[in-house]
């Protein structure tokens, strides 16, 4: 099935944020290149490599919202994937150039989900929507309440 059109605009002048004009959402926007690796014998991008640019998507969306992961690492909480899930549409290949838009959407308690849009940069075409869904632990890996500066991450982002 066809995904629904994404048609990023920059917000308030930054590039980093997009809204998207189909959905009136906000999303951040990372940009990133395939390397050669990340190909297999077809000569596309391996699916499990999807999982790191989603991560590479959310950990430059809580950089630029001030903070690192291992900020919230050191301060003694982790949030590993419980649930995930990828739907693809088209392809990438080596040396493609890549838009990795990620958006913070449900917090709660102890659990929250990131989604993900891949878009080709160049042609513009979706190349897969995702999510991520984490629980908050401590490193004892007990769960937890969601820390201070993630709860904030979700407050603070553009509406």
């Amino acid at each position: 099935m066809k995904p629904k059109p994404f048609k990023p605009k920059i917000f308030n002048d930054d590039e980093r944020y997009v809204r998207d004009q189909t959905t009136g959402l906000i999303w951040h926007r990372a940009q990133h290149r395939t390397l050669y690796a990340d190909t297999d014998r077809s000569d596309v991008v391996y699916h499990s490599n999807y999982l790191r640019y989603f991560e590479f998507g959310r950990t430059s969306l809580m950089r630029d919202a001030a903070y690192t992961y291992k900020e919230i690492e050191d301060s003694g909480y982790v949030y590993p994937i419980i649930d995930l899930g990828i739907n693809f549409y088209q392809p990438l290949y080596y040396d493609d150039l890549m838009y990795i838009y990620t958006r913070p959407v449900n917090l709660e308690r102890v659990r929250l989900q990131f989604d993900y849009l891949i878009t080709h940069a160049e042609e513009g075409h979706i190349v897969c929507i995702g999510f991520t869904k984490h629980c908050a632990l401590n490193l004892s890996g007990n769960p937890v309440a969601v820390d201070p500066k993630t709860v904030h991450l979700w407050k603070s982002f553009p509406a």
